[in-house]
């Protein structure tokens, strides 16, 4: 009996699921072509040790992280208790061969399921104290399915509860795998509950709470595959074909724009949810919901409509409504139930999940309007138009990478925005309208202001020294040992310009041979690709890998981290492969082999910012430090969002070129938090940066809220100081005469 029922209970899971899991392979394989997933493999295989097996990212926040951590070793180690329970199916005295009898082996499943029950309690203490009902937006657990996560919680207790029940009532009639040995703790404790019933009750308990944990384990297996626990399956692949390297750097994608223009209707990024790649679909199917991207986004933290999270959350139910179509195109039917695609989907189909967020103010989950098919639904559109994502939450974004770096699972958020927006701004010219504006300033003048490139040299002015200037047609002279790379800000904005002159003057005293390409210098192209618009970028981009090739560039220093990011990691990809460094890299290493010797000291107290396109697109956290940690008389201090989880400036993205119009300005959130410490100077390392942050500090010393004499500095310029010699002491008043 105990075998048939248990057979029978299994033979129906594994039959339900595994439908569903073919349903799911079928739509994923569906997606559009991603190239490279499985390059460096060897490095692949480490990044699953140490981000699975390790749970690295998970335990970056580490009460929960360490409840998981226990969570997950907790499942993978009960899987003997699995293996246990179905060889008791046939046989009451079943071990595992080999090893199954060992107490070792007891004292391990016991500790492990007591450390998950310990590890459930603390989910469930995290989830009452960030309830959304209660804390709304502020809780990173707002627009997620709250309901069945309570389910799957339960569900997990009852895998945990009813083993430990039969495995007490094993250690009572003596068919525990491991004996009657004290060493399963936790089963002679509950054993000590039923020791006073007969053999006979104690099998009775056995083999009903055995059949009834084989039930609840099928039951959760069946729920995972059609719930968002189907990231325990899908998280283990998707960091595997994650993108290499680390840090963000590059986008995923650079299209053949070229080939694309020669088709007679060019698709560029992502207009309809089948136009995103099988890695995109695999993403959208892994979000566990659990909100660490959307707890740290600066958009959904300063009142806009983005969510990281309800993205995801949105493309996810779209194209789980919309898979009849696109399996029934594939000739496979819709994959639950066969047959030709429905004619119309006026609703919400049984997996899409769409409207559930509660947030029809932010653009997501938005349903169908009355009539119009699943399948017609813009991707990007407003509520009027039915829209799956709103255009206010497309453009929100800034690049910032915050998302990619919290998320447990490795989604790419930053490649799925700009995919999307690549439609919008090449295919249907829909951007917001000052972005407009830089895009023509980047064509007639190629920089966003507009400014003619002759201005390009004007910073050099009154420098106690000649800048060397490339030429047209010159090659980088031998004795040249870095070309710098200004950029628009350091060339034409007057605070950047500051910059450019104090990293031009520090070169020059540590003697350093360095040259300019003067008018020649272009835009890297970096804010018309992080808009979408691809086909400029690439254009820019190729012109100025063509120059950069005739002068026979081999090493590049840029003072600005987009610039930087441009040079270094997305040129390669257009035939452009560097040497390039960012100036507080270069400076650190001039700093350490004492070419510059920082002696005057600069009694200030200093809180360092973090540029995302520094940071986490490149992990350079350290050399910045460094330099400010050498100059004598500063006082560091960090903010509580810094490093791998700084705040944004609110520049990138193209954002620095449109107005910030819902919510709070991002940059003015990110100085409250640096005047919390009541600096002297707020430092940092971008020129976007310098801009954003001394517009706020102006804002804040115009409403009384910041001291007069708050610097926003970048990290060159404080090392420029400690270098410059000290004030000479004022001579002290002559003694009167008695």
């Amino acid at each position: 009996m105990r075998l048939a029922i248990g057979g029978a209970i299994t033979l129906i899971a594994l039959a339900v699921a595994g439908r569903r899991v073919f349903w799911l392979f079928r739509l994923i394989r569906s997606g559009q072509p991603a190239e490279g997933r499985l390059d460096d493999l060897p490095g692949r295989i480490w990044t699953e040790i140490s981000e699975v097996g390790g749970q690295r990212r998970l335990l970056k926040w580490s009460v929960p992280g360490l409840a998981h951590f226990f969570t997950f070793w907790g499942f993978t180690v009960l899987i003997l208790t699995v293996i246990e329970a179905f060889g008791g199916l046939f046989d009451d005295d079943f071990h595992i061969p080999l090893f199954g009898h060992w107490a070792a082996v007891g004292f391990l499943e016991d500790f492990f399921a007591v450390a998950v029950l310990a590890g459930l309690l603390t989910f469930t203490i995290i989830r009452f104290k960030n309830a959304p009902a209660r804390l709304e937006r502020k809780s990173r657990f707002y627009g997620s399915h709250t309901g069945p996560a309570w389910v799957i919680l339960g569900l997990i207790t009852a895998v945990i509860v009813t083993l430990l029940i039969y495995r007490g009532a094993q250690w009572n009639t003596g068919n525990l795998p491991q004996g009657q040995t004290r060493w399963a703790f936790a089963s002679y404790g509950v054993s000590r509950i039923f020791s006073g019933l007969s053999h006979g009750a104690n099998e009775n308990i056995e083999t009903a709470f055995l059949l009834l944990n084989l039930a609840v384990i099928m039951g959760f297996s069946v729920l995972v595959v059609y719930s968002k626990h189907l990231h325990i399956g899908l998280a283990p692949i998707n960091v595997v074909l994650k993108r290499k390297p680390v840090a963000l750097g590059p986008l995923a994608t650079t299209p053949d724009i070229e080939k694309l223009m020669e088709e007679e209707e060019p698709i560029v990024g992502v207009g309809k949810v089948e136009d995103f790649s099988w890695k995109a679909m695999l993403d959208f199917a892994t979000c566990t919901e659990c909100g660490r991207c959307q707890s740290q986004c600066p958009a959904w933290n300063t009142g806009k409509p983005l969510s990281p999270k309800l993205l995801i959350m949105d493309l996810r139910d779209h194209l789980f409504a919309k898979a009849p179509y696109l399996l029934a195109a594939g000739g496979a039917g819709d994959g639950e139930g066969g047959g030709e695609a429905p004619k119309a989907v006026t609703g919400v189909e049984e997996d899409a999940g769409v409207g559930h967020h509660g947030v029809p103010e932010s653009g997501f989950g938005r349903v169908p309007q009355p009539g119009q098919p699943q399948v017609d639904r813009p991707l990007v559109g407003t509520a009027e138009e039915g829209g799956v994502i709103d255009p206010d939450v497309l453009w929100s974004c800034t690049n910032c990478g915050a998302c990619v770096e919290q998320c447990p699972v490795d989604i790419e958020h930053v490649d799925h925005i700009v995919d999307m927006r690549r439609y919008q701004v090449m295919i249907e010219s829909a951007f917001p309208s000052e972005a407009g504006v830089m895009l023509r300033n980047l064509e007639n003048n190629g920089n966003p202001w507009g400014v003619s490139p002759r201005t390009r040299t004007e910073w050099t002015e009154g420098l106690p020294f000649d800048v060397r200037v490339i030429g047209d047609g010159e090659q980088i002279p031998d004795d040249v040992e870095y070309l710098y790379w200004v950029g628009c800000a350091g060339a034409i904005e007057d605070r950047a310009k500051k910059v450019a002159r104090s990293f031009a003057e520090l070169l020059h005293t540590a003697g350093v041979e360095f040259a300019i390409l003067g008018t020649n210098e272009s835009c890297t192209g970096d804010p018309a690709r992080r808009l979408g618009n691809e086909y400029l970028y690439q254009e820019i981009a190729k012109a100025n890998i063509e120059l950069l090739n005739e002068t026979g560039v081999k090493k590049i220093v840029a003072t600005c981290p987009h610039c930087f990011n441009s040079l270094a990691r997305e040129y390669s990809s257009l035939g452009g492969t560097y040497e390039v460094v960012h100036h507080t890299q270069l400076l650190g290493k001039l700093v350490e082999e004492r070419k510059l010797v920082p002696v005057t000291p600069v009694e200030s107290s200093v809180t360092y910012h973090d540029p995302c396109f520094l940071g986490r697109h490149n992990k350079v956290y350290t050399p910045p430090r460094e330099i400010l940690e050498a100059i004598p008389g500063i006082r560091g201090q960090e903010m509580h969002r810094c490093k791998d989880r700084g705040f944004c400036c609110g520049a990138g993205g193209a954002r620095m070129w449109m107005e910030e119009k819902i919510g709070k300005r991002v940059n003015v959130d990110r100085m409250e938090e640096a005047l919390g410490l009541d600096p002297d100077v707020v430092s940092t390392a971008c020129p976007f940066c310098i801009v954003m942050l001394t517009d706020a500090v102006t804002e804040k010393k115009l409403a009384g809220e910041a001291k007069e004499s708050v610097e926003v500095l970048d990290v060159s310029q404080l090392l420029a100081r400690s270098l410059a010699p000290a004030a000479p002491a004022a001579p002290a008043p002559a003694e009167p005469v008695a």
